[in-house]
């Protein structure tokens, strides 16, 4: 079974990355273009993890995890912050609001792959 991954990123050129990246590591790649889109698709794709950024027009990545952790769909998926903030009260306000772990742009494509695979438990 692969496993599915949801990224939420307002850039076009990250998620094109990670695209390349996660599909090129057996991953099943799913994208949104900003925290509202990337909390509908959650119920539709039904990922094994969400990447998301902070950042973004219309909901930030606070809202997304905030949302998936209390909403309706209330997940234990894991959630990956993805961004180039790296302030430590970031990291704590994303940490208590249910965020699994943290990675600041711009990524390595091993160090995330191996992140995602410790996480989700995905074997190539």
């Amino acid at each position: 079974m692969t496993t599915k991954v949801l990224a939420i990123d307002d850039s076009r050129t990250i998620r094109n990355l990670l695209r390349v990246s996660l599909e090129g590591a057996g991953f099943e790649y799913h994208s949104a273009c900003d925290g509202v889109e990337g909390v509908e698709q959650f119920s539709e794709v039904e990922p094994d993890v969400v990447i998301t950024d902070i950042n973004m027009p219309n909901m930030d990545g606070f809202g997304v995890i905030e949302n998936l952790r209390s909403g309706p769909n209330r997940t234990t998926v894991p959630i990956i912050v993805l961004t180039t903030e790296s302030g430590p009260d970031l990291k704590t306000r994303a940490r208590e609001a249910g965020a699994t772990g943290w990675i600041v742009k711009p990524f390595d494509d091993a160090s995330l792959v191996s992140v995602l695979r410790r996480l989700t438990g995905h074997v190539v």
